[in-house]
């Protein structure tokens, strides 16, 4: 179980409090400058705030840096990559909590359709396959608690729709997931969808009964109809 009292960072979260049960897929909505990335980086300890995070009854804060590298993984927003490291070796990184055992990154690799590319350079890759890299080397963590900022951004439709097989996947199992989006229409494939503006939770709770077109025009300033609309699935 994650939860989270009373999460103050100035204006960009203010007074918010979560307790997610594990096992949920949450999406984490809301304008530009909501305070979503924030969210997601405190929550991995990558910014103080004020306030209280647990895991499991334990202070995240408070769990030895080697198993908190084993408790939670975090994909950032950016998929820039700083030196030419092999994909599999970048990937292999999400072992280093393990001890370098390798064991998962041969699954992780298949999982995000990037085994064809593990001998090449992170650098000479695309963004969208760097994004492909990043997200393997959080899944080869084996973390139950994950934290993604943005997983599908620059990838094309089918990969995107991977990335959200793959998060169903990993709730199944008993994994935490939460994700931050910006298309809405992909929050209703989430078990819960958390609302941010201007640093605070306006919205939390099943997508249907959060998302409806009085808060969507409140908080992003636009109209919204609930009727038939594109749907794109992968095939069976």
């Amino acid at each position: 179980m994650l939860s989270a009292e009373g999460l103050t960072l100035g204006t960009r979260l203010r007074g918010l409090d979560l307790r997610l049960e594990t096992g949920l897929m949450v999406a984490v909505v809301g304008p530009n400058g909501a305070g979503k990335s924030t969210l997601l980086q405190v929550l991995a300890g990558l910014l103080q705030a004020q306030g209280r995070i647990e895991w499991n009854g334990r202070e995240l804060s408070r769990i030895p840096f080697l198993e908190r590298g084993r408790t939670l993984a975090w994909v950032g927003q950016e998929a820039h990559a700083e030196f030419a490291f092999p994909v599999r070796e970048v990937v292999a990184q999400g072992r280093h909590a393990w001890g370098d055992d390798g064991r998962g990154v041969a699954d992780a690799l298949a999982a995000l359709d990037i085994t064809h590319l593990a001998g090449r350079p992170i650098t000479q890759l695309s963004g969208g396959e760097r994004r492909r890299v990043f997200l393997a080397r959080a899944l080869a963590t084996g973390a139950p608690l994950q934290l993604w900022d943005e997983p599908t951004a620059s990838l094309d439709v089918r990969h995107g729709l991977e990335v959200l097989k793959l998060a169903k996947g990993l709730t199944a199992a008993g994994g935490t997931l939460l994700v931050s989006l910006h298309d809405l229409r992909t929050a209703f494939c989430f078990d819960r969808v958390l609302v941010l503006n201007q640093g605070a939770m306006v919205g939390f709770g099943a997508p249907e009964q959060v998302l409806t077109p009085e808060l969507i025009q409140e908080v992003f300033r636009v109209r919204a109809r609930m009727a038939p609309a594109l749907v794109l699935e992968l095939p069976s």
